[in-house]
């Protein structure tokens, strides 16, 4: 059992987890446009998750404590590296101008995590965009919509019309939607001069923020010029159950509830369009 435990929080701190939901959000886009699966850009999504994600996470830890890592960041550091050199293969799979396109975003997940601001605008020493009082949330949703959105279109000479801004848009707000739970969970750790939405609104008016953003993306699936039943019902689906994730957050809530099963919604919508 205990060794079952270790897995799966390896599979959770390794940052394989976020980029299966990552990847699943880059698939489900191309369904929607009619794209056939390009496993190129999809893997590339994959492996630059899990890269971006544990760089972010533990770059200071690795900067400043390198002699004594655990033996389980010492894995994920060397996890990394492999997921690295598959991603500079996939990477090399790719058309140039998808390839520009992922440097600005990989640029924003590099100032995201290095020291470079001026001192007034960060926190604890840092100097980076992590620590900007109320950014890391758009931040995120940012970088997600760009990398699930527009690469796999880019990559396949898609037309980028009202429609995939729409979608861009959804995107945009089911991720910030998504972190919610996660901003709520940390409301007593984190700094209060980060300026999370919690502390800033309150937990009772950051879930009522997220009931109305997800009404938002649902309404605006109806001035798509692509519109059917199926969509709507399987978006509906997809809208609720990430409602009731945010209903149901709060501070007492042990670490699975936002790293595996918000983390998890992707995936689930994944299936859901699949084989429903």
């Amino acid at each position: 059992m205990r060794l079952i435990k270790q897995l799966f929080d390896f599979y959770l701190n390794s940052s394989i987890h976020v980029a299966l939901a990552v990847y699943a959000l880059g698939w489900i886009t191309l369904i929607e446009f009619d794209v056939s699966y390009d496993e190129n850009i999809l893997y590339f999504i994959f492996f630059a998750t899990i890269t971006g994600y544990n760089f972010v996470k533990y770059f200071g830890i690795a900067k400043f404590h390198h002699r004594s890592l655990t033996d389980a960041l010492k894995m994920i550091q060397v996890f990394s590296f492999v997921c690295f050199i598959l991603l500079c293969y996939f990477a090399m799979q790719l058309q140039l101008k998808t390839s520009i396109s992922i440097g600005v975003f990989g640029l924003i997940t590099f100032l995201y995590a290095i020291p470079f601001l001026p001192k007034k605008f960060y926190l604890n020493n840092q100097q980076n965009l992590r620590d900007v009082s109320g950014l890391k949330v758009y931040v995120i949703s940012l970088v997600w919509t760009g990398v699930v959105v527009f690469l796999p279109l880019i990559n396949n000479d898609f037309g980028i019309n009202a429609d995939v801004y729409i979608t861009a848009f959804q995107r945009f707000v089911f991720v910030f939607v998504l972190m919610l739970p996660f901003e709520i969970r940390d409301l007593e750790f984190d700094n209060l001069k980060l300026a999370t939405i919690p502390q800033k609104i309150g937990v009772k008016y950051t879930k009522i923020m997220g009931i109305f953003l997800l009404l938002l993306l649902f309404v605006a699936e109806f001035f798509k010029d692509e519109l059917s039943s199926e969509s709507l019902t399987k978006t509906l689906i997809i809208v609720l159950i990430t409602l009731c994730f945010v209903v149901f957050a709060n501070k007492k809530r042990n670490r699975y509830y936002s790293s595996f099963w918000v983390e998890s919604i992707p995936i689930i919508w994944l299936l859901i369009i699949l084989f429903c």
